[in-house]
Order: structure tokens, then C-alpha cells, then sequence
């Protein structure tokens, strides 16, 4: 399942014999989210999986269940409501230093 979800883009291409990607996917994706920032810039208070700074985990950086409002996180589903099965658990903290090194290089990318 991890494989699946990790190579989400590169099975749809695969399942398409080359003949195209994700991108319909992706582009109906950032339109959700988009309309969905629209909607808590004009007042409503919704709920989505994004990617943001907040103290949900050691890095400054993590996708969770976030409530947005008019003035952008009002807050984000901490871990611990998630109840990790022990393979979870082992799975998210394998997967912490890599993310570590993502989230570096981000934001040295941003900052330039």
C-alpha cells in the first residue's frame, strides 16, 4: 500500500501505457484545495490534509488535518488522535529523517 501511495503518479502512467499522467488528477486536486481556501479566506472554517508549520511532530513542518479559517491554521489534528498500529509507528519513524532532508531542502529552495 505505502509503494502504491509513494508512486501514486508513476502507477497511473504505467496504467495508461505511457499515453499520459497524473496531471488531470493533480490539476482536479489543486483545484479542491484552492476552493477550499476560498471558502475559509470568506469566513468558513474547513477542514483539510495539508502540509504546514505547526508543532504536530520534532519537524517544523507536517501534513495533517488542518481546520482553516479567515486568517489562515486555526489548528491541526495532533498525532496522538491517530491511534498508529506499531507498524505505523515504525513506518512513520523510519520515514522522519528523510522528510527531515525534504523540508531542509524546501525551504533552502524557498529562501533563495
Amino acid at each position: 500500500y505505502q509503494r502504491r501511495v509513494h508512486g501514486g503518479g508513476d502507477e497511473v502512467v504505467q496504467a495508461k501505457d505511457g499515453a499520459g499522467s497524473a496531471t488531470l488528477s493533480m490539476a482536479f486536486a489543486g483545484a479542491h484545495f484552492t476552493s477550499r481556501l476560498l471558502d475559509a479566506m470568506s469566513g468558513e472554517q474547513v477542514s483539510e490534509c495539508c502540509f504546514t508549520e505547526n508543532k504536530v511532530t520534532s519537524l517544523p513542518f507536517f501534513s495533517t488535518l488542518t481546520t482553516l479559517g479567515p486568517e489562515g491554521v486555526v489548528s491541526c489534528t495532533e498525532l496522538s488522535t491517530f491511534n498508529m498500529s506499531a507498524v505505523e509507528k515504525e513506518n512513520f519513524d523510519t520515514m522522519l529523517p528523510d522528510l527531515t532532508k525534504q523540508i531542509e531542502k524546501g525551504v533552502g529552495f524557498a529562501s533563495k
